[in-house]
Parts: structure tokens; C-alpha cells; sequence
């Protein structure tokens, strides 16, 4: 007969003596000693005080459940109040565990494979400060509504509340971080919360919450997985007819329009473009909309905003309608009020900051196909030479700056070169800082490749964990990381996690000793330069002790043999390319 120990008070319930199987005693049978509940009782082996894994416990139904509907990556560290949902994960084979050496890294790994995927992966940690660490990677996630399902350990459930070690306020903590925060406090919650849990940062588009306290993760709980199919709405939402022909005949009539494009029409570049050529109309981009088309396309102008181009200001600024697509309207855009067509598959997006004539809220592959059909072919012969001149000059002053010449190495060249060399279906990781002004200023993308960044919270130290986590993705494409001193030295040590792993990411860093974009910020604020500068430092020695590969470039004469060096190596690489601070000469 078996035996059962209270974790609370230690007290042992012998069915033998007691005449009764635990299992039949009524859920409200409480500890003779403690009087907690029987749900705090553990198995015990025959000969002694040693807890026995049940065979299938919570932990093991909520990995289930999470497998079930399609995660395949956990980031994290493990720790004491999550050890029962790492041993579950460790018994299996089609999910797998990437162990950080910074739980922001494993939040920030998650956040940049939301990006890239649109599905849902896991960062897991301990209770308190586990938990704290993940907050930078999750705010990152919630602000560009990247879906993430944050799992935390907690105390055992008899202990929250005085004040236990690691014991910290989660609910409070993630509250505002979240689309969705609960904490498992029995069993029969696992399912429907985890389900709940996955659909919410999917749907809502942002970061899941599950607290789960250690005691309940390796109870003994059997349930069925919910399946994917069918739990899910259909997202392709459209508008009455009568809408669309309202803003294809408000197109019909514009002389000069421009049509600007966000993140939110990732997957239509074909369509707009052929939009683009029906109506006449240049393509701009935001930051972040980078990568829609193929940016070699003749109507393609350039980014608008902070790192736009000077053809696209133009254009923009001299337009007589603006489509806009899949666009937050954050300030760094500085989308302009005009006369608007709108499209967004968020509400809440359409005439965030001005007025629309024609907002269409829906899915931009369900709408741009739909206007596409309904406006008017106009070719505007004029109209398309003056967008021909004016990127001609764009591209020209671009190729004057990426001067070669030039030591230290100038960010402009080293752009040129990474445009000239990398794959055409590259994954790119952006920091923040100058190296990720330059690129998007000057790098020209193909609609096959990828880039991402921390778009709204702006986030330094993004770019590694962003390229491990792509690389895990897409194991067989190159995964370049862009970085500056400054970024990469506050996350550097998962670049082990990228030798441990054998993922062959190539980081490129922008090394001028400086916090580079502070200091322009303070010149253009009329600021004297303080406390930018930065302790030199080898990045290519600590690649190489790392066990990677280490490049350092300190002339213009090297850039190119190096570049071609570390595309062509199947270990992690730095590239420690010595960079000048000052942004134009």
C-alpha cells in the first residue's frame, strides 16, 4: 500500500494503516496535523522520504498542450521554482529548451521569433528575480505586438503571500506588460489556461502571462489536449464593397499619391507594387517596413521619418494622397496629415493621428488585392520621371558617402559592403544605436529578406538574442547582427549560447568606443558631449575565447576580405570593425 507526505508538515498517510487508498479520500480531506489539503500530499517511494515523479503530472499537460498547438522553442534559465516544467520538457523531443545566460535574452529571443514567425514561443524563469529580468525582452514584445508566452515559476501556494525567498507580486508585476495574466493554482486550470494563455498573444498580439506556483508542477493530472483546429477565428477580414470603391475612387483622382507601407503588410509586397504601377505612385516605407518590396524596385523611394531618405521627404511632403498600409503612425515616421487612404488591420490604427478620407480596416492581403481591382489605371508619365530623377540623386549621394577611403572606417561603407555581399534571403538584426541608423538609411532590402529591430520601446541590446533566435528558425539561411560597442557589451555573453548551440550567426560591430547616437543627440541639442565615451575593448579576442571566430578590421582596405571571411565560416563570428563616431564628415 502506498504512502503519502505532506510538503507542509511532513506528516506520512499510510493507507496500510489508515485502511483507506488516498486517492478515495474526498477532495476537502484535510492534513490531521496542518490541515491543509490533500492536494499538498506527494507519493513516496517504498523505502523512504524521496518524492516519486508522477507519470503524468501538470507540468507534463501543459508541455502537451503547448506542443499541441505548435511551439517548439523554450527560452530561459533554469532555477528551483520551475524544475518541474524543465524536467518535463527534458523528456521530450519535439520541443526544445535554449538555456540563456540572461533571462532578458531568452525574453528577447522570444520577442524577435514573434517577429518572425507570428507564432508564439516560450521564455520560462524563476520566481522574483528570474521574473524581473524578463520585463525589457517583454515590453519589447507588447509595444510591437510580437506574441510571447511568458511562463514564471512561484512559490509553493501555501507560502505566497508573507514574504518567502524569491517570493515577489507577479500578478502586479506583468500586469501592464500583458494581454494576459493568470496564475495556475489547481490542476484543472492547466488546459484551459495555457489554451487561453497561447490564443490571447496570438490574437491580441503581445505577451501572455502564466504564473505557476512549484508545488502544482509535478502533481499527478491527467487531461486531453485541446486541438489548434478549429479554436481559432479566421483574421481575414475585409470590408462592404462600397467601402473599397470609395477609396479607389479617391485614388482615381489624386495626381501625385504616394503610397506608404508599414510591418502590417509584410507578405503583400507583390500586390502593392502592382498597385503602385496601376496608379503611378512611389513606394515608401517606414523603419519597420523594411523589406516589403524588393527596395531596387524603380517606384521604391526610400524610408521616410528619422532614417529616411531625402527623395521620399520630398515626395511625401509634395503628395496630393497618401495610401498608407499596415503603418503605427509612431512619431519616429512622421507621417505627415494629407489627404489618407487607410488600411489596418487594427481599429484602433485607422486615424491614430489624422484624419482619413477612406479608412479600411481588415486584412492587407484581403484589401490591397480587393483596391487593386477597383481603382483606374493612370499612367503619369510626368509624375514617374520626376520619382526616376529624384531617386537617381538619392542613390548618388549614397554612393558619394560610402567613401572607401576614409579611416577611421566610415558606417556608410560598411553598410555598402554588407549590402554588396550578404544573401538575398538574409535574416538581419538591427540594435539600437547608430549601426541601426545606418542601415536603415542605407541598406536597400529584397522582399526575401528579413529584418527586424526593437521598434517602439527601442531597446539596446536586441540584435544577438534576435539573430539566435533566428538562426534556431532558419538554420539554413544567413543571420546577420548589426550592433554597436555600446548594445552588444550589455548582452555579450549569449554569444556562447550561439558557440554552444552551433549556430553560426556573424555579428557585425560598429566599434567607435562611444555611445555614438547619444553623443549626436547632445550636439544636436545644443548639449556638451559627457559621459559617451566607452572603454576600448576586442571583441574578435573575446569571439575567439568564446571558441567563435574573431575579425578585427581597422582599415577600409580589409572590410571586404573579412566580411567575405565570416560569411563563409560555419562557427558564430564577431566582426570588430573599428568605426567612426562622428555620423557625417
Amino acid at each position: 500500500m502506498a504512502k503519502y507526505r505532506c510538503v507542509v508538515c511532513n506528516y506520512i498517510y499510510d493507507e496500510k494503516i489508515e485502511g483507506k487508498k488516498f486517492q478515495d479520500l474526498p477532495d476537502d480531506w484535510k492534513c490531521p496535523v496542518c490541515n491543509v489539503f490533500k492536494d499538498l500530499f506527494v507519493p513516496l517511494k517504498e523505502k523512504g522520504e524521496i518524492e516519486e515523479i508522477a507519470e503524468t503530472t501538470v507540468s507534463d499537460v501543459l508541455v502537451d498542450q503547448m506542443v499541441g498547438w505548435g511551439i517548439k522553442y523554450v527560452f530561459g534559465m533554469p532555477g528551483t521554482s520551475v524544475l518541474g516544467i524543465i524536467e518535463s520538457i527534458r523528456k521530450r523531443d519535439d520541443i526544445k529548451y535554449i538555456q540563456v545566460r540572461h533571462e532578458q535574452s531568452a525574453a528577447f529571443m522570444a520577442s524577435a521569433h514573434g517577429k518572425l514567425t507570428g507564432h508564439v514561443s516560450v521564455c520560462l524563469t524563476i520566481a522574483g528575480p528570474g521574473s524581473t529580468n524578463l520585463a525589457t525582452g517583454l515590453y519589447d514584445a507588447q509595444l510591437d505586438h510580437s506574441p510571447v508566452l511568458a511562463i514564471t515559476g512561484m512559490v509553493k501556494r501555501q507560502i505566497i503571500g508573507p514574504g518567502s525567498f524569491q517570493e515577489i507580486d507577479q500578478y502586479s508585476f506583468f500586469k501592464p506588460i500583458s494581454v494576459f495574466d493568470k496564475t495556475l493554482m489547481t490542476r484543472k486550470q492547466t488546459i484551459p489556461l495555457i489554451t487561453l494563455a497561447i490564443k490571447h498573444a496570438l490574437i491580441d498580439g503581445g505577451v501572455s502571462h502564466l504564473g505557476i506556483p512549484v508545488d502544482l508542477q509535478s502533481k499527478l493530472h491527467n487531461d486531453d489536449v485541446v486541438p489548434f483546429e478549429g479554436n481559432f477565428p479566421n483574421n481575414s477580414i475585409s470590408q462592404p464593397e462600397i467601402m473599397v470603391k470609395k477609396a479607389a475612387r479617391i485614388m482615381d483622382v489624386a495626381q501625385r499619391p504616394v503610397i506608404i507601407i508599414g510591418f502590417g503588410a509584410m507578405g503583400q509586397g507583390d500586390n502593392i507594387v502592382e498597385l503602385a504601377e496601376k496608379i503611378s505612385a512611389p513606394i515608401v516605407t517606414t523603419f519597420r517596413g523594411k523589406g516589403v518590396i524588393d527596395e531596387d524596385h524603380r517606384l521604391y523611394v526610400g524610408s521616410h521619418g528619422g532614417i529616411g531618405s531625402s527623395v521620399a521627404a520630398k515626395l511625401v511632403r509634395d503628395s496630393d494622397l497618401l495610401v498608407v498600409i499596415g503603418c503605427s503612425f509612431s512619431d519616429q515616421s512622421q507621417i505627415p496629415e494629407k489627404r489618407m487612404v487607410q488600411i489596418d488591420i487594427n481599429p484602433m490604427m485607422i486615424a491614430k493621428r489624422h484624419r482619413v478620407e477612406a479608412g479600411l480596416f481588415g486584412n492587407s492581403s484581403v484589401l490591397v488585392p480587393q483596391l487593386k481591382e477597383k481603382v483606374k489605371e493612370n499612367k503619369k508619365d510626368k509624375y514617374l520621371d520626376e520619382i526616376k530623377n529624384l531617386k537617381q540623386e538619392w542613390l548618388d549621394l549614397l554612393q558619394e558617402e560610402a567613401d572607401s577611403t576614409k579611416t577611421p572606417i566610415r558606417p556608410q561603407y560598411i553598410v555598402k559592403v554588407l549590402n554588396d555581399k550578404i544573401a538575398d534571403d538574409a535574416i538581419i538584426t538591427l540594435d539600437v544605436g547608430e549601426n541601426g541608423w545606418w542601415l536603415g538609411r542605407n541598406f536597400w532590402m529584397k522582399k526575401t529578406q528579413k529584418m527586424i529591430f526593437s521598434g517602439y520601446l527601442g531597446s539596446m541590446a536586441f540584435s544577438l538574442p534576435a539573430a539566435i533566435a533566428a538562426q534556431l528558425v532558419y538554420p539554413e539561411r544567413q543571420v546577420i547582427c548589426t550592433a554597436g560597442d555600446g548594445g552588444f557589451s550589455m548582452i555579450m555573453a549569449d554569444f556562447m549560447t550561439a558557440v554552444k548551440n552551433k549556430l553560426p550567426v556573424k555579428v557585425f560591430i560598429f566599434n567607435n568606443s562611444e555611445l555614438a547616437m547619444i553623443r549626436q543627440e547632445q550636439l544636436m541639442e545644443n548639449y556638451p558631449n559627457y559621459k559617451t565615451k566607452l572603454h576600448s575593448f576586442d571583441f574578435a579576442r573575446f569571439a575567439q575565447n568564446c571558441g567563435g571566430v574573431g575579425i578585427k578590421v581597422e582599415k577600409p582596405e580589409e572590410l571586404e576580405g573579412a566580411v567575405d571571411k565570416a560569411l563563409k565560416s560555419d562557427k558564430p563570428v564577431i566582426v570588430d570593425i573599428i568605426t567612426d563616431p562622428v555620423r557625417f564628415v
